[in-house]
C-alpha cells in the first residue's frame, strides 16, 4: 500500500530521480532541433484529466501519435476537430459491436472517458514526428512501470486494458489479484484482426466495475 493521494505527489517523486531528469533533458534537447509530440505542457495531461482518486480503468497504448496536431497526452485520443486516426477508428468499431451504440462517435477526443475514471496512458510519453517508437528506448519504461506500481498497490479493483505487446510487457507489473487485466492485440489496422476485434473490452470492463460496486463507464 502506498501513501500517495494525488498524481502530483507521484510525479514530484519521480521528477527527483536521476533517470527522469535524464529523460526530460533528452526530450527537451530534441525539441530544439526536431518536432516532438505531444507539446511539453501536454505530455502528462492524462493525469490532469483523470485524478488518482478517480481511476477505475487504465488503457495502455504504445507511444503518442506521431502526426502533427494529433497527440495531446492521452493514449489514442486526439483534440476536437482532428481527423480520427485509424487505431481509434478501430476502437470505435469494436465499441459499436461490443455494446451496440447506434453510431460511431464523431469526435476522437476521449476526455469524456478520462473524466469518468479512465486513465489513458502510453508506454512511451514522447515521439519524434513521423517516427513511431523513436523514444521507446530513452528511459520512459521506468516511468511507466513506476506509475503502474502505484496503481497496482491501490486497494480498489481496477481494470487494465493492455492493447499490444508493449502494453502487455509493461502490464506484467500488475500482480495484485483484485485487478482485472484484459490483454489483446493493438487496435491498429496492422494487428486489430489478431484479437482486438471481438474482444469485448468495454462490456467486460463494465461488468467488472458493476460486480465491484463501482459506476460503469458511459462509453
Amino acid at each position: 500500500m502506498n501513501n500517495y493521494s494525488s498524481w502530483r505527489e507521484v510525479i514530484e517523486d519521480e521528477a527527483k530521480k536521476p533517470y527522469f531528469k535524464k529523460v526530460m533533458q533528452y526530450v527537451d534537447r530534441q525539441r530544439t532541433v526536431k518536432n516532438i509530440y505531444p507539446l511539453r505542457k501536454e505530455m502528462f495531461s492524462c493525469f490532469q484529466k483523470c485524478p488518482l482518486s478517480k481511476v477505475k480503468v487504465v488503457i495502455i497504448g504504445q507511444d503518442p501519435y506521431y502526426g502533427e496536431g494529433q497527440a495531446h497526452g492521452m493514449s489514442f485520443s486526439v483534440k476536437e476537430g482532428v481527423k480520427i486516426p485509424p487505431s481509434l477508428q478501430n476502437i470505435f468499431k469494436e465499441l459499436k459491436e461490443d455494446i451496440g451504440i447506434k453510431e460511431l462517435p464523431q469526435s476522437g477526443n476521449l476526455e469524456r472517458w478520462a473524466r469518468q475514471g479512465v486513465l489513458l496512458m502510453n508506454t512511451s510519453w514522447s515521439v519524434e514526428k513521423g517516427k513511431p517508437a523513436s523514444h521507446s528506448n530513452i528511459g520512459w519504461m521506468e516511468f511507466t512501470e513506476n506509475i503502474l506500481k502505484v496503481l497496482n498497490n491501490l486497494d480498489k479493483p481496477l481494470v487494465f486494458l493492455l492493447w499490444g505487446s508493449h502494453a502487455q510487457k509493461v502490464g506484467k507489473i500488475i500482480t495484485n489479484p483484485i485487478h482485472l487485466k484484459i490483454e489483446t492485440s493493438h487496435p491498429s489496422p496492422l494487428s486489430a484482426h489478431r484479437g482486438f476485434f471481438g474482444s469485448k473490452p468495454f462490456s467486460k470492463t463494465n461488468e467488472f466495475l458493476q460486480k465491484n460496486s463501482q459506476d460503469e463507464i458511459n462509453w
